[in-house]
């Protein structure tokens, strides 16, 4: 990927801080409206979460998922770069509470789509590694999976054809304002003057946000994913269940996490979240269960990411109320999935002011004017030592 060199006249219309899947989505539907944008990167894109996840493409019971079902099956052409989208999501319940769970034939319904229940039979034909302990479970015909990689490289390459600019191991170290303005992003390779500001970091946006005046409340975990070695190829690549999300790569294996979180405080600068053997045994035991028929396959590598949270779970895509033309966008963990509709709603609210196809009213900042400060404490995500986490 081709890189900018920093000068004292760097700048753009729209300056993006963070690099992940939302960030880049945002910058290519950007470039698409013929807006100069540069995006900022302190490491290297998708190095979190955006590159390291179970790259399930579902999120039924968001007002962005309408427009994300749309825009899923055709990524590919629109980018112009692969990013294996899959089709549909198999869920498989272990228990009846797991089966009523995976119900989403009412969302479904309410979107025109198929919610189809399965029994053991028909599961066993659909997924050939569950075994006989898989009470049956649900065919979702919407959704879908993509590779994570492969899908944040593909943003990051088509806004670069598209005349928008990438700048990566820069880290942002603060901003410059002029009254309710933030006119330029002091980085450590020099100033980026900006006419808006896009913070779109993942973890660090709560950071960020906070020195200008509104932190937007979050929580930093770290999550992590075991890969197995390549197993025969289903029918079906996207299974749930369990408590784990994942899916099937296109070489075979299996792709899987999911677990308690491991809450932490997020270091400045530092090395990124490691996996851990405990935390990799427990995602292996549960797949193990949910796949007994796999239950021979090695686990070949794992990783973790960290990802962020807000106290309600939902989004935030919204402007800033002390410097007005700067969006800050944080998507919850749940950011790869509805990655091409959110990309194209923070577009909308930079160029026409509103998103054009959904409301999104519901991802304001407003909704934690009450907040109590000490929220973290009284969820239960307490933070674990820095150093143990990382």
């Amino acid at each position: 990927m081709s890189e900018v060199v920093m000068t004292k006249a760097s700048g753009a219309s729209v300056v993006i801080v963070g690099g992940g899947v939302t960030g880049l989505s945002a910058a290519w539907w950007l470039a698409q409206a013929s807006v100069d944008v540069v995006v900022i990167e302190k490491a290297a894109v998708g190095w979190e979460a955006s590159g390291r996840n179970g790259g399930g493409c579902g999120h039924t019971r968001s007002p962005l998922f309408p427009e994300m079902q749309r825009l899923w099956p055709i990524m590919d052409e629109l980018l112009g770069y692969p990013t294996e989208f899959s089709a549909n999501r198999i869920l498989v319940a272990m228990t009846e509470e797991q089966l009523a769970l995976y119900d989403r034939s009412d969302i479904a319904e309410c979107h025109g789509y198929r919610c189809e229940l399965l029994d053991r039979k028909q599961l066993r034909e659909l997924v050939p590694l569950v075994g006989d302990n898989a009470i049956g479970g649900y065919f979702y015909h919407f959704g879908g999976h993509a590779n994570p990689h492969r899908t944040v490289h593909a943003y990051a390459l088509s806004m670069q054809d598209h005349g928008s600019r990438l700048v990566q191991q820069c880290a942002v170290t603060g901003f410059r304002t002029k009254g309710e303005r933030v006119v330029a992003v002091e980085t450590e390779r020099g100033l980026v003057s900006c006419d808006q500001l896009v913070l779109a970091a993942g973890p660090h946006t709560g950071r960020l946000s906070a020195m200008l005046g509104e932190e937007v409340p979050m929580a930093s975990a770290r999550a992590e994913m075991i890969v197995t070695e390549p197993l025969p190829l289903m029918a079906y690549g996207g299974v749930d269940g369990n408590g784990l999300y994942g899916r099937q790569t296109l070489r075979g294996n299996l792709a899987y996490g999911g677990g308690p979180h491991e809450w932490l405080e997020l270091p400045v600068q530092g090395a990124p979240a490691k996996p851990s053997t405990p935390l990799m045994g427990h995602i292996g035991r549960r797949l193990m269960e949910m796949l007994p028929k796999a239950a021979h396959a090695r686990i070949i590598r794992s990783w973790a990411g960290v990802i962020e949270n807000t106290p309600d779970g939902r989004p935030v895509i919204d402007r800033l109320s002390t410097f007005p033309n700067v969006i800050v966008a944080t998507m919850s963990s749940v950011g790869f999935g509805l990655s091409p509709s959110s990309g194209r709603a923070i577009r909308d609210l930079v160029v026409d002011g509103a998103c054009s196809f959904a409301d999104i009213s519901s991802f304001s900042l407003a909704r934690f004017a009450k907040l109590e400060s000490n929220w973290r404490e009284l969820q239960g995500w307490v933070a674990l030592a820095t150093k143990e986490a990382t």
